[in-house]
Order: structure tokens, then sequence, then C-alpha cells
């Protein structure tokens, strides 16, 4: 595309950031760690690298990209997952982490996947999730007459807590009597911090409104936590609306009326759960990207979709949730120009129809990922 081709009528939206840039380190170039992972995630990987390196060129950032092998291969011929010292590597000298995809049917239990990125998670304490749900083009929503401008929230996930923890266990397993125990840890602090995140967030970018989502009325002890601290951290934001909605009323409203909605904040199940179906709102898991971040300090960035192995080497994967975690990557880092650069290539694509088959287009992955870094690198001024 040439420089005039990238002015598409869709802008990207001011309010589709992650929360909290990290602070830059020294004079010499940010460094990215990239573990490109199982399946597709090296193809989609791969793509994503090409718009970040556009990125670069067209608005003269200093980056250094640092591939590292960690993955399925490399732990069937290792058994190495995520080394000794990795954690305190990327907090001391990356400015951020970017993730393909993993899992991998030789790996059964997927022990490489869960130490690298529940490892990553919860080693660096990248508490928010962040995974916007964002429509860049009406014929993308499976909803009937819903267009761009109903379907643009955000999600705060919480990320370290929850009924992901694996605090439980097993009684007389594997006998007719078996008793499988599965306990949620919510801690004051845990939720309190991603609720102020949620609200600081919306007072930051101009969204109006902030809805915490739970089960409450069931879940007595640790969602009516959350209900407090929901109210309490409310008060302070008086110029930001609140609504409180069970999970079950918040998904069909996501359904009904996504224009309702802005702002949401939701536990680590509830989250995974309802990101996914906003995915599928904006066009399906191959747009969706995803935020995993400690404001402030070195976080990761991912497309949330699977490594889908059966996919691998065809050519086939869509890119584009790639592309737009990196965007978010480059927005987190202090590159808000060139994230806006992204986006905005990504949004005139899809608008013209130049996609992969997943979307109705006729294109293969890297055809993509090359027609994205030529848009990026050709890119006028579209920060805000």
């Amino acid at each position: 595309m040439t420089a005039e081709e990238t002015q598409s009528s869709i802008d990207p939206s001011p309010g589709v950031s992650p929360p909290g840039d990290v602070t830059l380190r020294g004079t010499g170039p940010q460094r990215i760690a990239v573990l490109p992972g199982d399946g597709i995630g090296p193809e989609v990987t791969a793509e994503a690298v090409k718009v970040i390196d556009a990125a670069a060129e067209r608005f003269d950032l200093d980056l250094e990209l640092v591939e590292l092998p960690w993955n399925a291969d490399h732990y069937l011929a290792t058994g190495e997952t995520l080394p000794d010292g990795a954690l305190d590597d990327f907090r001391d000298n990356y400015s951020a982490i970017f993730i393909g995809a993993y899992g991998d049917p030789r790996v059964p239990d997927m022990k490489h996947a869960a130490d690298i990125l529940l490892g990553i998670r919860f080693g660096l304490d990248l508490y928010v999730n962040f995974r916007p749900v964002k429509l860049y083009h009406e014929s993308l929503c499976p909803l009937k007459g819903k267009g761009v401008d109903d379907v643009d929230m955000v999600v705060f996930r919480e990320n370290t807590e929850g009924a992901y923890v694996g605090i439980g266990g097993n009684f007389k397993k594997g006998t007719a009597d078996e008793v499988a125990v599965q306990e949620e840890m919510h801690t004051r602090k845990g939720v309190e911090r991603i609720i102020r995140a949620a609200f600081e967030y919306a007072r930051d970018k101009g969204r109006s409104t902030v809805t915490m989502c739970d089960k409450s009325n069931v879940m007595r002890y640790g969602h009516e936590l959350w209900l407090r601290c929901f109210d309490e951290v409310g008060r302070e934001f008086p110029m930001i609306e609140t609504q409180h909605l069970y999970v079950d009323a918040l998904a069909m409203q996501m359904v009904r009326r996504p224009e309702s909605l802005d702002v949401v904040v939701t536990n680590n199940m509830f989250g995974d759960i309802l990101t996914d179906l906003g995915a599928a709102l904006q066009g399906g898991l191959g747009l969706a990207a995803s935020a995993n971040v400690h404001p402030g300090r070195t976080s990761m960035f991912e497309p949330v979709h699977g490594s889908a192995p059966k996919y691998a080497g065809l050519g086939r994967a869509n890119p584009v949730g790639a592309v737009l975690s990196a965007a978010l990557l480059l927005d987190n880092i202090g590159h808000n120009e060139a994230a806006a650069a992204v986006e905005l290539a990504v949004a005139t694509s899809l608008e013209r129809g130049a996609t992969t088959r997943d979307l109705g287009g006729d294109l293969g992955t890297s055809e993509v990922g090359n027609l994205l870094a030529a848009s990026v690198r050709d890119a006028r001024s579209v920060a805000k």
C-alpha cells in the first residue's frame, strides 16, 4: 500500500492500549525477547516481527529483537523449559517479551507450555491480562446489526489468582469414591490492584464506564470481596460510571448490547471465558491480541489463539492477532505513534478484505505480513 492508501476511514481507537508504559532502560536499544513457540507460533511470530521491523524503520526506533529457542522441540531435546535465571534476565535486561503460541501433541501434559507461560506470568507478577475487544469491520461481526461503534471494549482479567493457582487435590483418586477439590484464591491486594488498574485506565483513556463481573450471589466469600473492593475503589473515581453484573448477565449483554460495555474487570476464570466470547464478536481468535502487564515493568504480549499444530507449515494461519499484540507491545514501551500505525494498517487491510481465508480472503500468512509491514513502512503520522 502507498502512504495515501493507509489513510483508512477507520481510525485506531485512542482507548485501546495497554496500561502503564514501561520504564525505558539506559541509552542503548530496547531489547525485546521473542519466543515463537510451537505449531503456527513461529509463522505468526515471523510476520509480527516483520511489522515491528517496519515500524522501527519508519519511526526510527532503536529496538533489538532477541529470539529464544524455548519450545517443544527444545524441551524434548534437552528437558529444559524456562531456564534458571530467565526471569531475572527478562526483568533486568528486556523491555518486553513477545510470544507466539504454545502447545504440542508430543508433550501431552504441556509441561513446557505451562512452565514458560505461567512461569513468566506468575514469576514477573503480570497481574493484568489486558484484552481489547474491537471490531474493525462490520462484516466480521456475527451479531446482526452491530457495527464498529458497537463493539469496542477492553477487558481487565485478573491474571495471577483465582481458580488458576493450582490449589486443590484428589482423594481416593481413580476409584468410584474419588473426590476432587479445586480452590479459588482471591487476596485483597490482588483484587484491589486489578480493579484500580481498570479505573485508572478508564480515567486516563477517556472511557466512561467500568463494569465489574462476578458471581457473588452464589460464591459469597471470594466474589463478595470483589464486590466490596469494586464499591470502595469506585468511590475514588466519581467521574467514572460503575456497573455490576453477574457473569451470566454479562455474557448475555455482550451478545445483546455490546455497545453498553466499555471497560470490564473480572476474575481469572471469568475473564478467560468472556474474552474468547469477545474475540468472536470481533471476527475470531485470529484477530485477538493480549497483553500480560505489570505497569512499569517488563511485560509479555501474545496472540490468544492456540498453536493449531494441524495448520503448521500450511501458510494459512492468520497473523493479525500476533501483529495487534505487537502493536500493544510497541505502545507499552513508549512508541505510541508506531503502535497506531500498526493498528491502522490492520484496520485498512480488514476493511478491504485483504485477509487470510478464515476471514474470507485469499491471502497466505506471509502475504498478510508483507502487506501490513509495507503499510506501516509507508505510513504517515497517525498518532492522536
